[in-house]
């Protein structure tokens, strides 16, 4: 019987190379901020309802929503975040379940991760039948998002003190996949984590 398993961590925790890993290992990845993404794009409902709320000052030239912008206004002030999630939760719920069915269809005993950096906050580990945390020290965490680039320092530990706390996240765990050393490690880990997955779900 196939197992629904959420995936989750903080921002540089290293989620989506373990996603990527338990990939590699024959499960299946829902990536929720892929769906997002698909959700906005221009002329779709969500992303005329995001427009309607935010205003057309969260978009580029061409239409797309630039996400910055959008993120800048959310991370900054919590009703504006929930009015965000209002929109964009129950529509990437309903996706993810399409996805799900779909994926069980084909593969009966499958194990399928929703890779999702909410899934705590959004209640959406309710609907899953385990929970992976990633989980590692903070200063990794801003070394790994300072290598990808995107953001400062300061923007970086701005969006890591407005997430839910890593001692509050791992409360919620059945799995806990430290990510504080080298590759090696991780991989290690990840496989014990999917071996054990797969043991149950025989």
């Amino acid at each position: 019987m196939a197992m629904l398993i959420g995936l989750t961590g903080g921002i540089g925790s290293g989620k989506t190379t373990v996603a990527q890993l338990l990939n590699q290992l024959g499960g299946y990845v829902i990536d929720a901020d892929r769906l997002c993404r698909d959700l906005v794009r221009p002329a779709q409902p969500a992303w005329r309802e995001i427009v309607e709320h935010f205003g057309e000052q969260i978009l580029n030239p061409d239409g797309t929503l630039n996400r910055a912008k959008l993120g800048n206004v959310v991370f900054h002030d919590a009703a504006e975040k929930q009015a965000l999630e209002a929109i964009l939760h129950p529509r990437v719920f309903d996706e993810e379940a399409k996805q799900f069915a779909h994926i069980v269809r084909n593969d009966p005993s499958a194990l399928v991760f929703i890779d999702a950096a909410l899934l705590i906050e959004s209640g959406n580990y309710r609907k899953v039948d385990k929970v992976i945390v990633v989980a590692c020290d903070r200063p990794i965490q801003i070394e790994n998002c300072l290598k990808k680039g995107f953001l400062s320092q300061e923007e970086i530990e701005s969006r890591i003190d407005n997430q839910m706390p890593m001692e509050d996240k791992l409360a919620y765990a059945d799995y806990i996949i430290r990510n504080d050393s080298d590759l090696a490690q991780l991989e290690h880990h990840v496989r014990q984590v999917y071996e054990n997955l797969k043991a149950l779900n025989k």
